[in-house]
């Protein structure tokens, strides 16, 4: 059965074009498209709604080694009020999925892809020790998106906590109209942005309204998962299912960077440890296809007429107006500035591996 979220009729109010997606009816765009939603949350301030997405809690004495073990990334580090990008692993080292880690005074809060939900929740499971606790709270929970350059004073205009000084990668728990609220300063755009977690599901429409409200004098408007996705594209940050998957590991997809080698024993670690000192033979870059020519996934990429590997994620980019996409190729051909070439029913058209982002004028606040 397919599931709707606390927004699904607003959606339907405004004329969404609505699909299932991760087992939930969502919005993939409205009347204005793709490309206009891009631009609104890249010029000012888009709102999205993010309820499909997965969060868990985890509590209990042994909540922080549960973590270490079942995340690449080192969860000791986290102070309260903290977030940190990772990813668990198999123990062949491919992805189980990325997620977000939110450090809480008492316990911690897992933000997983939709589309993973229900897996993410069960290998979790199938790794639990004594002395902790794991809850799924997904379906108790709402979450809107604010994202954009005028994220920050629509967001302002909900809560009596100055948001000024509240950093990137760090949350806060406040109250939008007596309504508790989780508030992190995240995003998956390029642009400032916040999350606004809550569990009154009673009154998300109200609070729906409430953040239009407070964007009326930005033209804030609801922004589709379409144009989500060329957002984080335009970054280069992964899409679990495109970039990522259990038959990718984080060094290959770039991510190393998230990777702590010395923070002691976790899932996967030697498989990564035997990738990382024997070099990785593929890798996941990003190419522009500055002529003619669309990336869409599973197209084939060749150089000098042999075939090197496949686009994962593309499209056109919305902010660039040229065509962008990543995909995996040998080790020997991954640097910026090599020559590609992407076939596109039957034709080659030419590429260049470029450094990431793609779009390099974002406004997230670091």
């Amino acid at each position: 059965m397919v599931k709707k979220t606390p927004f699904y009729n607003i959606h339907k109010e405004k004329g969404a074009r609505i699909l299932p997606f991760a087992g939930y009816e969502m919005p993939i765009q409205y009347k204005n498209g793709i490309v206009h939603e891009h631009k609104k949350v890249r010029e000012s301030v888009g709102m999205f709604d993010l309820s499909h997405m997965g969060e868990f809690i985890v509590r209990g004495p042994k909540a922080l080694e549960f973590l270490q073990k079942t995340t690449i990334n080192d969860v000791s580090e986290l102070v309260v009020g903290q977030v940190q990008y990772s990813n668990m692993c198999y123990p062949d080292g491919g992805i189980v999925d990325d997620l977000l880690v939110y450090r809480d005074e008492d316990f911690y809060y897992l933000v997983v892809n939709a589309s993973n939900l229900e897996k993410d929740f069960e290998w979790l499971k199938s790794n639990l020790i004594d002395g902790m606790e794991l809850i799924n709270v997904s379906d108790d929970t709402a979450l809107i998106g604010v994202q954009g350059p005028q994220a920050e004073p629509v967001v302002q205009k909900l809560i009596n906590d100055d948001l000024s000084t509240l950093a990137y990668y760090h949350f806060i728990h406040s109250e939008i109209d007596g309504v508790p609220a989780l508030i992190s300063r995240t995003g998956y755009t390029g642009e400032d942005g916040f999350e606004i977690y809550f569990t009154d599901l009673d009154r998300a429409e109200e609070l729906w309204h409430k953040v239009e409200k407070a964007g009326e004098e930005f033209d804030v408007e609801p922004i589709g998962l379409g144009a989500r996705d060329t957002l984080r594209l335009e970054m280069k940050y992964p899409l679990y299912g495109n970039d990522i998957d259990k038959d990718t590991n984080p060094l290959e997809a770039g991510l190393r960077w998230a990777v702590k080698f010395d923070k002691g024993d976790f899932i996967g670690k030697d498989v990564l440890e035997k990738v990382k000192q024997e070099k990785i033979q593929r890798k996941l870059i990003p190419f522009v296809m500055y002529g003619k020519g669309i990336p869409r996934p599973h197209y084939k990429i060749f150089k000098d007429g042999k075939e090197i590997g496949e686009v994962r994620s593309g499209t056109i980019s919305p902010s660039l107006g040229v065509g962008i996409g990543t995909g995996y190729v040998h080790r020997d051909f991954m640097k910026a500035g090599n020559e590609i070439e992407i076939e596109i029913r039957g034709k080659m058209y030419p590429a260049t591996v470029i450094k990431p982002p793609f779009y390099k004028e974002g406004t997230i606040k670091k």
